[in-house]
């Protein structure tokens, strides 16, 4: 059961997000372009107010920090956007050509093999041997560090190896091996 304090302040925030969530998702449609992320913004930009509802309550103008937080998530989002847009040149740009006359067999073993890997050490691994990027190419890449890069590909070879059986996994790989559609259904 709350005090009378929690129930007014509550109550404050009510009316606060029935007056101005419309408004809020109108800016964030406009910001980002995006209709369908416009309500997402709107509803993520309250909830973080309402943590710091007593700050924002007791601000000179309420609605222009929400608006300050609305601007600064679609922000974000934007430029979540452009480095997933990067990231995703990076990757492409990088292909080679298929491999003629592949290995069928070896392909669809290693393809079963990397959808068996988690995303993170699938793509390291992909990227460092299939498209033989540097430790910092696939870091930036991914948006993590060398570090994370180095240890997600020994543990994504390691695991391969022992997928594959007992021969010693490949060095390169073969964009033949990549599954169509980059994703092949595995988990993340």
């Amino acid at each position: 059961m709350g005090t009378a304090v929690d129930d007014d302040a509550a109550s404050e925030f009510h009316e606060f997000f029935e007056r101005h969530h419309a408004e809020l998702a109108r800016l964030a449609h406009l910001l980002t372009g995006e209709p369908d992320a416009a309500d997402d913004l709107a509803a993520d930009a309250l909830l973080a107010l309402w943590h710091r509802w007593d700050r924002v309550r007791a601000a000179d103008h309420p609605v222009a920090y929400a608006r300050g937080v609305v601007a600064n998530l679609a922000r974000s989002r934007i430029r979540s956007a452009v480095r997933e847009r990067r990231r995703t040149t990076l990757f492409w740009s990088q292909r080679e050509d298929r491999a003629e006359n592949p290995d069928v067999p070896g392909v669809v073993d290693v393809q079963e093999a990397l959808r068996r890997l988690p995303f993170r050490k699938r793509a390291c691994v992909v990227l460092r041997h299939a498209f033989d990027l540097s430790e910092k190419e696939t870091a930036l890449a991914l948006g993590v560090s060398v570090g994370t890069v180095k240890s997600q590909t020994s543990k994504g070879m390691a695991e391969l190896q022992r997928l594959l059986g007992p021969l010693e996994a490949p060095r390169r790989m073969s964009t033949a091996a990549l599954p169509a559609g980059g994703d092949g259904g595995a988990r993340r």
